[in-house]
């Protein structure tokens, strides 16, 4: 059982496709079906199940990959370990963020790549859940990801980025536009412009409908806060938001919930990091902040 093999099946596992994971790892298409064949003939199990439009595991294959994933980690655990015998500082870095943050990611990727050219630093976009899965299973090392204020990921640290209040914000001839304060209990009376399931702040505004014994109508969804704001200055429904966004929006009337909600971004990584270039990282993006751990 070679490295290649196991690097291969990981790969088409997480792309669910051979030619997307021969993409990724950047060689010809055969070259890994080939070896996955071979992998299958020395475990003596098919691994793969393959179709026209997807990839998937079979059973002995649900048991080989956590142990591949494991003995890649430990491949690159051991070649670090050796980099920082020798004073190097190389190796890669995976960074996940949500769509919207006040970080300057560009910016603090420029200036560790200036120090440190010899690690490579991948930047990927998505949901809080899906950030947090990656996060937990090794796929990512750092990520900015929305949680509540009492969230505690297992196995995970976080540094507090913003901590600000979630509210309700209509166009200026909306109905509801001249409260202040409006009940979580009355939103099920309005239709809601929420992030999709699996962001944090969907996640805050759902916990906090079930608590008031109401189901959220959202009418509209959209990937990023900016485009709720959007639809809401339109006059398309209640949008759900971050202070900040609702209350610097010309357009818009911001309307504190009751009871408030609370929603925060932070950093995010495992509570075992062990690579160099990762802790270095880290540690940059959280430095000359208050946060939390």
């Amino acid at each position: 059982m070679e490295l290649r093999q196991l690097e291969y099946f990981v790969a088409v596992v997480e792309e669910r496709s051979f030619t997307r994971a021969a993409e990724r790892e950047r060689v010809a298409q055969p070259a890994v079906s080939a070896q996955i064949r071979r992998l299958e003939r020395q475990v003596g199990q098919t691994l793969l199940i393959r179709s026209s439009r997807d990839v998937r595991l079979t059973q002995a294959g649900i048991a080989l990959l956590p142990h591949a994933r494991a003995a890649l980690a430990a491949v690159r655990s051991a070649r670090r370990a050796v980099d920082e015998v020798a004073g190097l500082i190389r190796g890669a870095v995976a960074i996940g963020t949500v769509t919207l943050h006040p970080v300057d990611i560009a910016g603090l990727i420029a200036d560790f790549h200036t120090q440190y050219p010899a690690v490579e630093i991948t930047l990927a976009t998505d949901n809080s859940d899906a950030l947090l899965a990656k996060l937990a299973d090794g796929r990512l090392d750092l990520a900015i990801v929305s949680l509540g204020l009492d969230e505690h990921p297992p196995g995970l640290d976080v540094h507090t980025v913003t901590d600000e209040a979630v509210v309700a914000a209509v166009a200026a001839d909306h109905p509801l536009a001249g409260r202040a304060t409006l009940p979580v209990a009355e939103l099920s009376g309005h239709p809601l412009i929420s992030l999709p399931v699996g962001t944090g702040l969907r996640t805050r505004l759902d916990n906090a409908c079930a608590e008031a014994g109401i189901t959220a109508n959202v009418a509209f969804e959209a990937s990023s806060p900016r485009e709720l704001a959007d639809l809401g200055a339109h006059g398309l429904g209640v949008a759900i938001l971050p202070e900040s966004m609702a209350r610097n929006r010309s357009g818009l009337h911001a309307i504190d919930l009751d009871p408030a909600l609370r929603g925060r971004l932070v950093w995010a990584w495992r509570r075992d990091m062990s690579g160099p270039a990762a802790r270095l990282l880290r540690d940059r993006a959280t430095a000359g902040r208050d946060g939390s751990g």
